[in-house]
């Protein structure tokens, strides 16, 4: 099942550079809005033009009413909705959902700082990282997010944790990159050299991340700790859009009582969606 997982992925510094240079690459586009209607109330959405092979792609599966009759199928308070599984359109009730797509998926477009997930944030859902280690996004699947306020000292302890994960994949690449010279020390048992080499690789990585440290912007923790949101999945999944109008009904649908699955008990369904302004 396609899970936002709660935790910041290992991976994520062996991956960044990539997938910020993969959005680099890609011509900016003109925003785009989207009105959903749903049984529970209207939402219009803003598609970011610097995140093209998304808003591309939403764009086309609104025109071709691919979400037409979708449900959220996944519900949790004070984090996000879920939606855009095609197997969920005659789903019975009860059924496992959260598998279906339209048979691809979609390169990540990170533009972060610029885009995190605060509250309305429309983002991509996707596998994780075990087999999925470039962070592709689903083909349909998306979350708004609704999130919640944070204090100070939560942000504090994020970062924390945050910089902990980043020296902790960096250390494991320099690791993967000695692999040879530290199997041949450990054949010919030269403590001294894995000693040296270890206190180098350890001086490295606290020198990368003292350069490049993965913490929270000024403007994240102005927005997390007024408006709140979901900042552990920040620089994981692809924001590529947020709520304009109908956050009252985003707030309504996550409220609604949902199974051992956070499928809602009762249906909320995406009637139909249009392309406003392309």
């Amino acid at each position: 099942m396609k899970k936002i997982y709660l935790y910041v992925s290992l991976l994520f510094t062996l991956t960044f550079a990539m997938t910020q240079a993969i959005a680099a690459e890609t011509e900016p586009k003109k925003d785009v809005e989207v009105e959903m209607e749903t049984t529970m109330g209207n939402i219009r959405l803003l598609l970011y033009g610097d995140t093209p092979k998304h808003l591309d792609n939403f764009v086309k599966l609104v025109n071709e009413g691919f979400y037409d009759g979708v449900l959220f199928h996944r519900v949790i308070n004070d984090f996000m909705i879920q939606g855009g599984d095609p197997d969920s359109k005659d789903a019975p009730a009860g059924k496992l959902l959260g598998e279906g797509d339209p048979g691809y998926r979609i390169d990540a477009e990170f533009v972060y700082p610029k885009h995190f997930h605060k509250r309305g944030a429309l983002a991509a859902a996707r596998e994780g990282d075990m087999t999925n280690p470039q962070k592709q996004s689903s083909g349909s699947q998306f979350y708004i997010v609704t999130g919640k306020v944070l204090t100070p000292e939560q942000l504090d302890q994020l970062n924390a944790r945050r910089l902990l994960e980043q020296k902790k994949a960096y250390f494991g690449q320099l690791n993967a990159a000695h692999r040879d010279t530290i199997v041949a020390m450990r054949r010919s048992r030269d403590r001294e050299g894995l000693q040296a080499l270890q206190e180098e690789m350890v001086a490295e990585t606290e020198a990368y991340v003292k350069a490049h440290p993965d913490t929270l912007t000024a403007e994240q923790r102005e927005v997390y700790t007024t408006i709140g949101g979901t900042p552990h999945l920040d620089g994981s999944y692809t924001v590529f859009g947020e709520v304009l109008s109908g956050m009252d009904v985003v707030d309504k649908i996550q409220k609604s009582e949902t199974d051992r699955n956070d499928r809602p008990l009762q249906d909320v369904r995406i009637l139909k969606m249009k392309v406003i302004n392309q």
